[in-house]
């Protein structure tokens, strides 16, 4: 079993080695492994999956390379899927928290945090730029979604965010949101969509003091379309993504009420039953989800339409065996899921795919919040092994 992530390395660099003999021998040795791994198809490979987010914490593929900037994203999803996994005891903590602490932005005084920008999370040390300001860290180039997956770890290893300066994120954050209540990730000239509008951040802070939550309201139901799913932006086709931020920001800022199904129709100011059967519909014969009409299935979409489906009380409606059975056609045998059936593995569909199956109550699984996307004990602060 150990060899699983050997083979992974092997095929991902396989078109490296050009002709001749080392071509041939590294596909004999990976052929040789193939049978070894035929019941996958049929249960839930633990161990293997915790192998490799190991194999990934310590060493990415040099296919990441390109992702550099979204570093911080990429250690969020290894380190909150151990925690789904049961296998945080894996996760140096304090190697980890010093390393995420390191990225934030911090101003140099109360002033600046008014004047415009944004003083989150950055996704990298690459992103830091030098400053005259001996009591400047780096001139801000913190964003929303590195902010959100900074909090994310740091909750997830049970650190308390005392050296955080939520404060800083909370006042800075208020330059971010635009007068038709939307977001945009950055201080200066960004998309602004659904995106940016999920709140988890100002949850996680205890402090909404960083967003009007009735303008972000507002331009999220503004995005509802015609079939009753969210598009990014008004008048936008409908996304399963989009429509995961919109009903999950909903639900933080607590414009969806707990309770059965049958009370939220009234107590909704949005399409309920249109959205219902539009997210319904996202499953596809083969038991997974689209995240739009008339695409494949996607294994990242069982979370974001399945996790849609958990907050509106409505999980029940949907095929929970064919579901499973069609993220088991793309579980690999290297470790981790892949975006369809034969791809290699991903860390983006790998994650969702663990955070799919904890929403399906697979056992051995951490249960994940699906408004907040960590676990339930990292969300309430308490560590999982």
């Amino acid at each position: 079993m150990l060899l699983f992530p050997v083979q992974l390395i092997l095929k991902w660099n396989i078109d490296r080695l050009g002709g001749g003999i080392k071509r041939v021998l590294a596909l004999i040795l990976i052929d040789s492994m193939d049978d070894a791994m035929d019941a996958l198809s049929s249960s839930f490979k633990r161990d293997l999956h915790v192998r490799f987010l190991q194999m990934m914490m310590e060493s990415l593929p040099l296919e990441y390379e390109l992702q550099d900037i979204n570093r911080l994203t990429l250690a969020y999803f290894v380190i909150s899927g151990l925690d789904i996994l049961g296998a945080l005891d894996r996760v140096e903590r304090d190697q980890v928290v010093d390393w995420v602490l390191s990225l934030q932005a911090l101003s140099a005084t109360t002033e600046d945090l008014k004047e415009g920008r944004f003083y989150g999370f950055l996704g990298c040390s690459n992103s830091k730029f030098p400053t005259t300001s001996p009591d400047v860290s780096c001139i801000s180039t913190s964003n929303l979604a590195s902010t959100y997956c900074a909090l994310c770890i740091l909750k997830t290893v049970g650190y308390d965010l005392k050296n955080v300066n939520c404060t800083a994120i909370s006042i800075s954050m208020q330059c971010l949101q635009q007068p038709d209540g939307s977001f945009m990730p950055i201080d200066t000239g960004a998309e602004r969509d659904l995106r940016f509008v999920f709140c988890a951040v100002c949850h996680m802070l205890n402090d909404w003091s960083g967003m009007d939550k009735n303008r972000a309201k507002k331009f999220i139901l503004s995005c509802q379309s015609y079939d009753g799913g969210f598009g990014l932006t008004p008048g936008s086709e409908s996304h399963g993504g989009a429509t995961y931020c919109a009903v999950a920001a909903l639900k933080l800022m607590g414009f969806i009420d707990d309770g059965p199904l049958s009370s939220l129709t009234e107590s909704t100011d949005f399409n309920l039953p249109l959205l219902l059967e539009w997210s319904l519909q996202r499953q596809s014969v083969d038991g997974g989800f689209q995240g739009r009409s008339n695409k494949a299935s996607d294994s990242c979409y069982a979370f974001w339409v399945g996790a849609v489906l958990k907050l509106l009380g409505a999980e029940n409606f949907l095929d929970k065996d064919a579901l499973r059975g069609f993220l088991f056609s793309c579980q690999t045998k290297y470790g981790g899921f892949s975006k369809f059936p034969g791809d290699l593995p991903d860390l983006y569909h790998a994650y969702f795919s663990f955070s799919a199956f904890s929403l399906l109550e697979e056992p051995g699984l951490n249960r994940i919040s699906a408004e907040l996307g960590i676990t339930v004990l990292s969300a309430m602060g308490t560590l999982s092994g």
